[in-house]
């Protein structure tokens, strides 16, 4: 008869709660690297295009950055008061930043030189914005209350929307519609205006359920690439609003502690990242809208982006400090490209949306070179060889009764707890246990002290422990105290055993009164 190898018993394992899949993601954005400037970062952008440079804006000067070695490339400080919202063009090439002077400039980001100015805000601007559909137009929001759209050719205001009545310091320009312009204000609403009409269309905020007017500010929105949700901060609320519904508020969650300072999607708007001044990111499900993973920065922050290609995630804080947190894409990722982008067009990378159903056409197939497969008869008989299994060590030792060997071979650190105990529930059933303990000095009994010393309480393997506990103490309890190393071990154990029993005893008596007052509650619906 053949030696039958040990069959390692499988445990069912409680789940882990300690990272789930999502936060095992958001956590290999490691090794920050923190920048210092000269006064508070108000403004982090990504450069849609690749290389994916990001521009900084703090104090008088915006800088431009290079992702992979966070070196700054161009500084452009051309400015007459503090720079705000410095902000690359869809292809890379030019810069527009506002100032608290309210003048608003274009820089080419190479020459660094002032292709445009756009002077008509009386007061500081804060947000400024290339439109993603029609890159020759920008969008201004500044403390004068007004919203304008320009014309970067003609210098000229296309529209000027008047209908906020305080600080306008949020504003995007919609991803699906060039003449759909968001802002949120001070004066605590979210309005939707359209170009064409240069009417205010929608009014969000002005007064929630029951008539309720909400009175903080609100600091940021932004839109969904469809077109058809947005998303306002207001305090420490993050509000979803419905554009279909005519602006109705479908979600409002507080998980900040203070007010929101920043928002951000990461590339397929699957997930929506929210910075406050709690010094905390909170990264979003968009589908549940559920708090998936949390990081934690050292100062509040103002300001946060992250890169199209998901490896930088970009935080400006209160305190001059740039923080760059990097991701290592694997090899298994597929580089994220825009499909319909004019290089991917030239490249013929459109075809991958149809997962490369579309056919080469007027090019020829190259045939893989494979060896042949030799083909017999059709009534040719094929005796299948098997491979003979290798066993393993302890397998190979028990098949040889050397009982006290097999032990030791299991009782090493990189053998799991179930290899372990399965091989001594096999030396049980043998009647080999006594003979595997027997005859063993303070060197050699330790490693079986500890394993029962770390497992005691596991209910996979703790009435094991205790059969193999009884046993140990049997053997050896007439020569105790020869060795200070096995005294102790032994005290271990006992107090912990001890502690367990205390614990279980607390667990019976919390489930005594559990049951009581869940039949008196039975009873009181009966």
């Amino acid at each position: 008869m053949e030696y039958q190898p040990v069959v390692v018993r499988k445990h069912p394992r409680p789940a882990s709660t300690k990272h789930n899949a999502e936060s095992r993601y958001w956590r290999q954005y490691r090794h920050p690297v923190f920048i210092k400037e000269y006064a508070p970062v108000t403004s982090v952008h990504f450069s849609p295009t690749k290389p994916h440079r990001y521009a900084v804006t703090a104090a008088t000067r915006v800088q431009i950055y290079a992702p992979r070695t966070q070196k700054v490339t161009k500084t452009i400080s051309r400015f007459k008061d503090v720079a705000r919202s410095g902000c690359i063009r869809g292809d890379g090439k030019l810069v527009v930043a506002g100032d608290d002077s309210g003048l608003i400039q274009l820089f080419d980001i190479n020459s660094r030189a002032i292709l445009r100015t756009l002077d008509s805000h009386k007061q500081p601007v804060h947000v400024t914005r290339f439109s993603q559909l029609d890159q020759t137009q920008v969008l201004s929001c500044s403390d004068d209350t007004t919203v304008k759209l320009w014309d970067v050719p003609s210098q000229a205001a296309i529209t000027t929307f008047l209908d906020h009545s305080d600080y306008v310091r949020s504003g995007q320009v919609s991803t699906s519609n060039p003449h759909l312009v968001l802002t949120g204000s001070y004066d605590a609403t979210v309005r939707l205006f359209d170009s064409r009409t240069g009417e205010c269309e929608m009014v969000m905020g002005e007064a929630l359920g029951g008539g309720v007017r909400n009175t903080a500010p609100v600091e940021q929105v932004v839109m969904f690439p469809s077109g058809t949700v947005a998303l306002s901060t207001a305090g420490p609320i993050l509000r979803v609003w419905d554009l279909v519904a005519g602006g109705r508020c479908t979600r409002a969650m507080s998980n900040h502690q203070k007010t929101i300072t920043s928002l951000a999607f990461n590339s397929d708007a699957s997930r929506v990242l929210t910075g406050g001044l709690d010094q905390m990111v909170k990264v979003y499900d968009v589908s549940t809208y559920r708090v998936v993973h949390t990081m934690r920065y050292p100062a509040p922050i103002l300001c946060m982006a992250i890169s199209p290609d998901e490896t930088h995630i970009a935080a400006g804080m209160s305190d001059g400090t740039l923080s760059v947190r990097r991701r290592q894409p694997k090899a298994s990722e597929p580089a994220s490209q825009d499909l319909f982008s004019i290089a991917s067009l030239r490249t013929g990378a459109f075809e991958s949306f149809l997962g490369g159903a579309l056919p080469a056409l007027g090019q020829g197939r190259v045939k893989e070179k494979r060896k042949s497969k030799p083909v017999g008869d059709v009534d040719e008989l094929r005796v299948e060889s098997k491979r003979k299994k290798r066993l393993r060590d302890y397998d190979r030792l028990l098949k040889n009764f050397k009982y006290s060997a097999a032990l030791d071979s299991v009782l090493r650190k990189n053998v799991p707890p179930t290899t372990t105990f399965s091989l001594i529930q096999e030396l049980i059933h043998r009647d080999g246990l006594r003979t595997a303990m027997a005859g063993r000095d303070d060197v050699l009994l330790e490693p079986i002290l500890r394993l029962l010393l770390k497992h005691v309480t596991d209910p996979r393997f703790g009435e094991m422990v205790c059969d193999v506990a009884n046993v140990v103490i049997e053997m050896y309890s007439p020569v105790l105290g020869q060795s200070p190393l096995i005294d102790t071990l032994f005290v271990r154990l006992r107090k912990k055993v001890a502690a367990e029993m205390r614990f279980q005893k607390e667990l019976v008596k919390a489930k005594g009164a559990l049951d009581m007052l869940l039949a008196s509650a039975a009873l009181s619906v009966i």
